[in-house]
């Protein structure tokens, strides 16, 4: 379980094809020792096992599940990506509940830089835009985010200075894609809905 507040930013430093899997190589300022085999890694939103450290870095393995559902099977050699680490009993819970269990992909429809702050609307899969509501929570990128105004499968979110200055989020332009996880508790609301 994670919270959507990005720790730190972390750098794609090599990509190796093993059998079905890839296994990627990210240079972190995380310190290693801490580190422990087997630990969830909140990569850009996608939870993942830690198979090796080295001095500045951990390994980890997308399966094929996760390279078709995520941005994963997109990133390269030097991409940047938004890390949390699981979070322990007792941590302040500073955004909001969060598996690292992707949902699917939304695009960046728009940016628009507004001095300090950046609103970017997104265009959500069809079939998740029921689960997002103005001042709801979504995570996208791992970042735990505020939704503003919903239109359709389109929503809007408003970035502050500080989330644009230590996340991976200041490169990000119209036309890419992100990873979108929805709010947990919408997702059981609708589920139990159902069943009314």
């Amino acid at each position: 379980m994670f919270t959507g507040i990005v720790t730190d930013i972390g750098t794609v430093r090599t990509l190796a094809p093993r059998n079905d899997v890839r296994r990627l190589t990210i240079q972190s300022a995380y310190d290693p020792a801490t580190i422990e085999l087997g630990a969830s890694i909140a990569c850009s939103g996608v939870c993942l096992t830690v198979v090796a450290t080295g001095a500045d870095s951990f390994d980890v393995e997308a399966a094929p599940e996760t390279l078709a559902v995520t941005t994963a099977g997109d990133w390269r050699e030097g991409r940047r990506l938004n890390l949390e680490r699981a979070m322990k009993i007792g941590d302040e819970l500073g955004g909001h509940i969060v598996q690292g269990h992707v949902d699917g992909v939304a695009t960046v429809a728009d940016r628009e830089d507004l001095g300090e702050t950046t609103r970017f609307t997104f265009e959500a899969p069809a079939e998740l835009a029921r689960f997002i509501a103005p001042k709801g929570s979504v995570a996208l990128e791992g970042t735990s985010l505020t939704v503003n105004e919903v239109d359709g499968a389109r929503f809007t979110c408003l970035l502050i200075p500080h989330t644009l200055a230590h996340t991976a989020w200041a490169n990000v332009q119209p036309g890419d894609r992100v990873n979108i996880e929805v709010d947990m508790m919408a997702r059981y609301a609708a589920r139990l809905a159902e069943f009314r």
